[in-house]
């Protein structure tokens, strides 16, 4: 919001703090609209002109003011002031008037006292925790159809997706949520996905029991969840730097480009992706192999700096149950960049109408400072650098 408002003071660009709730809370912009028609009016109406070329911000106004068209332009810095505490205090009321959701009260911050939330206990571990919380936000027991998942995601058919409490999802520590069709419905959990879906699964078989504070049935959905739950990443160096290299020999692509909406809007994580001119995998970092997934479409790696890495090969190749990968890792082996990792028969991929994009990923951002790419797209072998991850 700072940002935003600096832009508009100092440029005239407006934009960055209206679109924040142009969209969301509608009526602000139409409040907006009539604020600014009223000032407009006031100052034609005093002759009070300034000798704007462009954006009406401070740089405009203080190399325009000495124009020919410039009337009194010192006399709108005081209508500003006045125009300051009519929007503040018209927005203030009319936030609070109607519950506007505004950014930083959007409902998934709102408890809602009718339905209560889901009692935990002391013998919970944290994957038990957020099943109960999802089995609850989703619909409970008469919702489920199928439970799944892959590498990072609760694949879940419904009944009725659209009864899915997305905020009370989210509250429950999921990255995101989304709805693919009518029944299929994708949960983002990260790397630990596998340990949540089987709790969620004996949540569901009744092996372990659901009550909400209020004593509901644990069929009935909760509207609205607080306090988060917590992944306790492991110590990482804070200030040290790792280096990723590439996989394999290809394009390398943008993230944001990958077919794939869950690592393209980077819920799981930020890194690169690669379009492989073969199936030679090998590591990106040095570390330790920490995790290799039973269907070996996905290895995961923790960084000698305590890095989360996730190598996903294919898009969606969980599906084809480990036949077109053959994995030359195993837990617990240490690694250095370029080490293979494992061998992906591309056309097989393809046959089975997958893509083959081979994809990179930090999966515990909340220690990274910032990521500087050596080369963000384009032509690249294997082990070549290609990122650079600061921690925080």
């Amino acid at each position: 919001m700072l940002a935003g408002a600096f832009a508009s003071f100092f440029t005239g660009v407006t934009e960055p703090l209206e679109f924040s709730f142009m969209f969301v809370a509608w009526p602000l912009y139409v409040l907006h609209a009539v604020f600014t028609g009223l000032s407009l009016a006031f100052a034609a109406m005093m002759h009070w002109t300034a000798g704007f070329s462009f954006s009406a911000g401070l740089v405009d106004f203080t190399l325009s003011s000495h124009l020919p068209i410039a009337n009194k332009p010192y006399m709108l810095l005081v209508q500003g002031v006045v125009m300051a505490f009519i929007y503040y205090f018209g927005f203030d009321f009319a936030i609070r008037k109607f519950n506007l959701m505004t950014p930083g009260r959007e409902e998934d911050s709102v408890k809602d006292e009718a339905t209560g939330i889901v009692e935990t206990s002391d013998t919970d571990d944290k994957y038990t925790t957020m099943a109960k919380k999802i089995f609850v936000a989703i619909g409970g027991k008469d919702n489920i159809n199928v439970i799944d998942h892959c590498t990072t995601r609760l694949r879940l058919q419904l009944k009725d997706p659209q009864i899915v409490n997305q905020a009370a999802v989210r509250s429950a520590g999921a990255a995101g949520v989304n709805v693919i069709d009518d029944t299929n419905v994708h949960i983002v959990v990260g790397t630990e996905v596998e340990f949540v879906a089987d709790a969620l699964a004996d949540v569901y078989d009744g092996k372990i029991d659901v009550k909400l504070s209020d004593h509901q049935t644990s069929n009935e959905s909760v509207k609205k969840e607080v306090k988060p739950t917590v992944n306790q990443d492991p110590e990482v160096n804070i200030g040290e730097t790792d280096e990723f290299y590439s996989i394999a020999d290809g394009k390398m692509i943008d993230l944001e480009d990958v077919n794939d909406a869950t690592f393209a809007q980077k819920l799981i994580g930020d890194g690169f992706a690669i379009e492989p001119a073969n199936g030679k995998i090998t590591s990106p970092v040095d570390g330790k192999i920490m995790t290799i997934f039973p269907t070996k479409h996905a290895v995961g790696i923790k960084t000698n700096n305590g890095l989360q890495v996730l190598v996903h090969m294919g898009i969606n190749t969980v599906d084809l149950k480990g036949a077109p990968f053959e994995i030359a890792v195993e837990n617990g082996q240490k690694v250095h960049h370029g080490e293979l990792l494992a061998i992906a028969d591309l056309d097989a991929i393809k046959t089975a109408g997958k893509d083959t994009t081979m994809i990179t990923i930090v999966t515990n951002m909340d220690h990274v400072d910032y990521l500087k790419f050596n080369q963000p797209t384009g032509k690249i072998n294997h082990d070549q650098l290609s990122l650079r991850v600061k921690i925080k």
